[in-house]
């Protein structure tokens, strides 16, 4: 029997949750690629959980669509006005010197005005296969919609085919080369 699942705002009180699918977005790789010497993946989680829990990150809850089973998260999707990338990262580079020992305020930007940036996109793996993500792609470009932003915009791992071929599936397209959290990457949009 499939699942009933809900796609809706996000709330402060689904803070872990949602830091913990931004890190299965990420990929233990990626959030270790941007730890200091001496921190872990606890750090970033930690890190990450109290940048949702922020209004003016670009992590924060008021940024994030979740999809629920009953009252669980089981899938999230991090978008913001990719206009407003700077100012939503501060809070990511504070709390990266804090949490994680890293100064990070000479990161490459990964998007730009007049996108709205998707930034992470997870679904539980016990949820897979069941039309969730595109459900949360849909709502995102709904959401883009509403904001009368053109387009939305991802980065996609060059080294992940089923990723890219899941926004292909909902109408994204190759639009060039990007690299991030050490990463060679191809930036989609639709």
């Amino acid at each position: 029997m499939t699942t009933m699942i809900e796609i809706r705002e996000a709330t402060k009180a689904q803070a872990a949750d949602i830091a913990r699918l931004i890190m299965m977005a990420m990929t233990d790789d990626c959030c270790l690629h941007f730890c200091g010497v001496g921190h872990g993946l606890e750090d970033f989680y930690r890190m990450m959980t109290s940048l949702v829990e922020r209004e003016d990150s670009q992590y924060s809850y008021r940024n994030t669509l979740v999809a629920m089973a009953d009252e669980k998260v089981v899938g999230i999707a991090v978008s913001y006005d990719g206009g407003k990338l700077h100012e939503l990262r501060q809070a990511f580079i504070q709390a990266a010197k804090e949490y994680i020992g890293k100064d990070h305020s000479g990161m490459d930007d990964e998007t730009q005005a007049g996108e709205l940036y998707l930034d992470s996109l997870a679904v539980l793996p016990e949820y897979r296969r069941q039309g969730i993500a595109q459900r949360l792609l849909t709502a995102t470009k709904e959401k883009a919609d509403k904001m009368r932003l053109p387009c939305v915009g991802l980065l996609v791992d060059k080294g992940n085919p089923a990723g890219e071929a899941l926004y292909a599936s909902v109408g994204f397209r190759y639009a060039n080369d990007n690299w991030w959290g050490g990463h060679e990457m191809k930036h989609l949009v639709v």
